[in-house]
């Protein structure tokens, strides 16, 4: 049993001050005020006096990360999981990008087998497929050999019971209606991106069942008055929820500005963060592509942007300077909001019965500590009582 004591304790909508949280069995027993709220009998005491407490990140959208690209050695999931926490992230979408289609079969393959005896990291709720099914004109850093039309039959095993849980496609294209609608009816959340969809396309791929954008203004045509294209259909659909890559490079801080203002809590963070984060410059794979980084992105050598080596704690701090929001709001755009998009109703909260995954943060947004299923799997210093 743990007992965390003294903090302040975010919330979506607001904060508790002088908190305490009592955690069993990997799950949140009961929440309040300090002195409301006493230590049970034998529990571990964490001192969290002056500091905040997030509900756990979740990032949606993450390549790789300390040398291991998820689609080129999918066995790695455990080993970059181990890590997560150091940035304060408790759960992740290992994301397979466009690839020989064995691929996604060795990720699923990877998922089953599950971590090795001991593991103690970040917990992988299923993959995130973005590929093969995205338009050329759009594709990025993704190997033009190995895209796809989009095909019912190369989708069909595309479910939650094989670990997918989110599929990044172009709606545009021949095929993506049909494909849309089978999986979003097997409960797989599909995301346009990778797209040149104009207005009327995006507004019929919601109605087919899209629910999501990938990575914001990334890969997709810019903002037009005259033809608003994807970008305006997910910032104007009080349905739609979108990733967006806070690096100061990826997207511009006045146009995260304008993302947050129309958006709101339908905006969540990913990372898109590839195989260098938490590494030196240098050469790294993304798939099957070379890429070239250096102190602050990660190129193909033609110069297009090849992912990230964003931290998630790093993209917290990034929204609320860009967005002048609030530390509550800042952490709910990396837990509550992505919980919300995959259907994780257990995750994303602090609240009894919810599952003890938890973020620990100075008032700077500094990771602290990482609590995974009840667990401190991270901590900088000592907070011990």
């Amino acid at each position: 049993m743990l007992y965390l004591e003294g903090c302040n304790l975010l919330n979506p909508d607001g904060r508790l001050k002088d908190a305490a949280v009592v955690i069993e069995g990997g799950r949140i027993r009961a929440v309040g005020s300090r002195l409301e709220t006493p230590p049970p009998l034998g529990a571990k005491r964490l001192l969290c006096r002056d500091l905040l407490l997030s509900p756990g990140w979740i990032d949606l959208q993450i390549n790789g990360g300390f040398g291991f690209d998820f689609t080129a050695q999918p066995e790695s999931i455990w080993q970059v999981g181990a890590r997560l926490p150091e940035h304060g992230v408790t759960a992740f979408l290992p994301t397979i990008i466009t690839s020989p289609l064995a691929a996604l079969q060795a990720a699923m393959q990877a998922l089953r087998a599950g971590p090795p005896v001991g593991y103690r990291g970040a917990l992988p709720l299923g993959l995130h497929v973005e590929g093969p099914f995205l338009n050329p004109e759009k594709r990025g850093a993704h190997n033009p050999a190995h895209l796809r039309l989009p095909s019912l039959e190369l989708a069909k095993d595309w479910l939650p019971q094989n670990g997918v849980r989110l599929v990044t496609l172009a709606p545009e294209l021949p095929g993506a209606l049909e494909v849309i609608r089978f999986l979003a009816q097997q409960g797989v959340v599909v995301s346009a991106g990778h797209s040149l969809a104009s207005w009327e396309q995006a507004q019929a791929a919601i109605e087919a069942g899209v629910t999501c954008g990938t990575h914001l203004f990334n890969a997709m045509p810019p903002l037009d008055h005259r033809s608003p294209g994807l970008a305006a259909a997910l910032l104007t659909d009080p349905r739609m929820r979108f990733g967006i890559i806070l690096d100061g490079i990826h997207v511009h801080p006045g146009a995260a500005a304008l993302a947050w203002r129309a958006a709101g809590k339908r905006l969540f963070l990913v990372t898109d963060a590839m195989a260098a984060l938490g590494m030196d410059p240098g050469e790294y794979v993304l798939g099957d592509q070379q890429v070239v980084v250096d102190d602050t992105t990660a190129r193909l050598r033609d110069g297009c942007l090849a992912g990230s080596i964003l931290r998630m704690d790093q993209a917290v701090r990034n929204l609320a300077e860009y967005c002048g929001c609030t530390p509550e709001q800042a952490c709910a755009a990396a837990s509550t909001a992505p919980a919300s998009v995959i259907g994780e109703s257990g995750c994303g909260q602090i609240s009894p019965g919810a599952r003890a995954d938890l973020t620990v943060l100075t008032p700077e947004l500094q990771v602290v500590a990482t609590v995974v299923g009840g667990e401190i799997v991270f901590m900088k210093g000592n907070l011990w009582d």
